[in-house]
């Protein structure tokens, strides 16, 4: 019996050697890496305990325990959670109990990784695994293993069901998986009566014990352990399997909530051997930390794009829906290219209607409507050294599919020159529709097409193995001041706390007719709720590699023609970053948030419903003396929300500012290390043959901004090194 458990294990010490191999495969490693591997080869009786697993800083303790499958967790020795049940629930199947461990095996990993894109140049991947190999005791001794991992900033664990006699297939009715609070904790959590919806909620504060008996919970879900402890529940590498929610069982309980498959059969079905998502706990002392984590991108596979050059971050115009009716036509297009043009964005979106029909047995997503002029709209944007990107209904996506025509469609848009597709209302996460996001993701790379989602179930890190998946909706976003009263000072301070921590929200961000709370209205063009110094400091808060800036034109724009305070920042701002740090923030009530790309810093400051004052050290920024450009609420109580009190200072790491900002206000701030007299430089447009003003954060990058401004030049751009116009 040993002999061959012994042989099995070493089998196993084999696979894992590859599987570790695959796992990093793609991935460039940018500094020393470490694998021990520890294998325990024994035959151990349903009783026999398992040591505790800790994380590599001995800050986080899980304990399984078996007969029933549960585990408990510890941060800094305090309980997060207590005996929390494990296991799956099989269709025409008894119940799987009695496990035994028929071995055990451990390792530690320690590499640094560096993805496509992301809110980390370089992501360190660091954790403790425990994986058990399962049987039952008695009955059918069916087998299953759990995979559980403890980082430094959290936990996660998976279900692996190996092939074996009579479960060569199945099908999951339940998922047991539940999460025990210690206590009656503190959470904010996005609530929804149905399976089928759109994700666009809130997270309102509420204590455990008071949501409601049979809710919907999405994910993720906040909660606070302590004074210094916070937790979020979500979930990673999601593949075929169906989406979870969370649903309340007791007054400190929560449990999976599987969304069902629409063909009635159960919640899952698929092949041995299969492994469930990550079920995921981010732990942190401050909320802060868990936007700070990595933990998602470091539970998914690499990328499987070889060729990645193609896909490209950036920030794109919106059309005119913001602004008043749908006006699809070349004419009200070709507007919104200029402005893209002019503030040198790579990218214009041409949303809905523009091939006429939507949704519809016979729309034909290749066809564009008479009021839209395709070849000469994409010639103007070319010659704009714009890109478009278009809209499409998924149902018409999934008729496409389904017809076997959505390759040639991809084809098309490839062959046009569209840079990607915004995909919208698909409002599930059942497990087809999961596999129906990757299925039409990786298809939309072979045509070298970026994608975004909306009508989105939450990120779990497919962007990781697809990285021209840009970015997702699933947020109740910029979009809702249209037609409601919800976007409101407290739900813009608490969902970098929330639903941000799974990924990239494309809230759509960049509202210029800035109002107070009390002074906003619903109404038509639309006005945002906040100053002009917050909705600024949105782009620096808020995390989406493709960024849609929302409003019309027209209201980027004095009266004079001149551009409006604050517009020359949307200009510079980037939208994927090398080092992200939350200086301080209260869930609903304030955030100060620093990210950095190259050796520049961008710091952008919120309140909510009360006004923040704070005193904020520069202790992050390198050696040597930085120029900061600072846009702030102005101190005058009485001034128009969308003033802007502008100034500049030169500051070292050594100093302090402080900051101040008003109910619903804002601050923001570049800081740019100072090569040189601080005073602006000028370089010749090789393109247009004139000459333009050189920001300084751009220079400093090896880059230069030409901004000439719509008198001498309609193209503002980034100029590449020969100083032509970048493309």
């Amino acid at each position: 019996m040993f002999r061959n458990t012994w042989t099995q294990a070493c089998r196993r010490a084999a696979q894992l050697e590859l599987f570790q191999r695959s796992m990093f495969h793609g991935r460039s490693i940018a500094g020393t890496a470490a694998l021990v591997l520890s294998l325990v080869a024994a035959v151990a009786s349903a009783q026999s305990p398992v040591a505790p697993l800790l994380s590599p800083d001995k800050s986080i303790e899980v304990q399984v325990q078996l007969d029933p499958l549960r585990y408990s967790v510890r941060m800094l020795g305090t309980a997060v959670l207590l005996d929390s049940q494990l296991g799956l629930v099989l269709k025409g199947q008894p119940d799987m109990q009695g496990w035994r461990v028929v071995h055990e095996e451990r390792r530690s990993v320690d590499r640094i990784w560096t993805p496509v894109w992301g809110k980390s140049a370089n992501i360190r991947d660091q954790y403790s695994e425990l994986q058990l190999a399962l049987e039952e005791s008695a009955g059918q001794h069916r087998r299953m293993d759990l995979i559980v991992r403890a980082y430094p900033d959290g936990v996660a664990f998976r279900y692996v069901l190996p092939k074996q006699p009579g479960v060569d297939h199945f099908v999951v009715t339940k998922e047991l998986t539940s999460f025990h609070f210690a206590s009656d904790v503190t959470a904010w959590a996005g609530i929804t009566e149905k399976y089928h919806n759109s994700f666009e909620h809130e997270f309102p504060r509420s204590q455990l014990s008071s949501l409601p008996p049979g809710a919907h919970v999405i994910l993720p879900m906040l909660a606070q352990i302590s004074s210094g402890i916070y937790a979020a529940v979500t979930e990673a590498d999601l593949h075929d399997w169906a989406g979870m929610y969370l649903t309340p069982a007791g007054s400190a309980t929560m449990t999976a909530d599987l969304s069902p498959r629409l063909d009635g059969d159960g919640l899952v079905r698929a092949d041995a051997p299969h492994a469930s998502p990550w079920r995921v706990l981010m732990l942190g002392r401050t909320p802060g930390s868990l936007i700070e984590s990595n933990l998602i991108e470091n539970l998914n596979p690499p990328s499987k794009i070889a060729d990645t050059s193609w896909i490209k971050p950036g920030k794109m115009a919106w059309d005119h829906w913001w602004s008043g009716d749908v006006q699809m036509n070349s004419a009200t297009n070709q507007q919104f290219i200029r402005f893209a043009s002019y503030m040198g964005f790579p990218y214009q979106l041409i949303d809905w209607q523009w091939y006429g029909p939507y949704d519809k047995p016979d729309a034909k997503i290749t066809e564009p409507a008479t009021a839209i002029d395709m070849p000469a709209q994409l010639r103007f944007a070319s010659e704009h050294h714009v890109r478009e990107w278009i809209w499409i209904h998924s149902g018409d996506v999934n008729r496409a599919k389904e017809a076997g025509t959505l390759d040639s469609a991809f084809a098309t848009y490839e062959q046009w020159g569209i840079a990607g597709v915004k995909i919208d209302f698909m409002d599930s996460n059942d497990q087809a529709m999961v596999n129906w996001y990757e299925d039409v993701v990786a298809l939309a790379a072979k045509h070298h097409l970026m994608v975004d989602f909306h009508g989105a179930f939450e990120p779990t890190g497919l962007r990781v193995t697809w990285p021209n998946l840009l970015t997702r909706e699933g947020v109740l976003g910029n979009e809702y001041n249209k037609f409601s009263t919800r976007v409101t000072p407290t739900h813009k301070l608490t969902i970098p706390f929330t639903r941000m921590l799974a990924g990239p929200m494309d809230y759509t961000p960049g509202g210029f007719l800035n109002r107070s709370p009390a002074e906003w209205k619903q109404t038509t063009p639309t006005e945002v709720m906040g100053s002009r110094a917050q909705e600024l400091a949105l782009f620096v808060v808020y995390w989406s590699p493709l960024t849609c800036v929302t409003d019309d034109p027209v209201n980027y724009r004095r009266s004079d023609g001149t551009d409006q305070p604050g517009l020359e920042f949307l200009r510079v701002v980037p939208t994927v970053w090398d080092e992200t740090k939350v200086l301080d923030g209260a869930v609903g009530e304030h955030i100060v948030m620093a990210r950095r790309q190259g050796r520049s810093w961008f710091v952008g400051g919120m309140a909510g419903d009360k006004p923040y004052d704070m005193v904020l050290p520069l202790d992050f920024l390198a050696p040597g003396t930085y120029s900061a450009h600072i846009y702030a609420d102005p101190q005058d109580t009485s001034a128009n929300y969308e003033a802007l009190a502008q100034s500049t200072k030169r500051v070292t790491a050594r100093d302090s500012l402080r900051l101040h900002m008003r109910l619903a206000g804002g601050w923001r701030s570049g800081w740019s290390p100072l090569m040189g007299p601080p005073s602006p430089q000028t370089q010749e447009c090789k393109t247009c043959a004139k000459t333009g003003r050189v920001s300084e954060s751009a220079a400093n990058d090896g880059m230069a901004l030409s901004a000439h401004g719509p008198q001498t030049c309609s193209i503002v751009k980034l100029l590449t090194s020969d100083g032509r116009h970048a493309r």
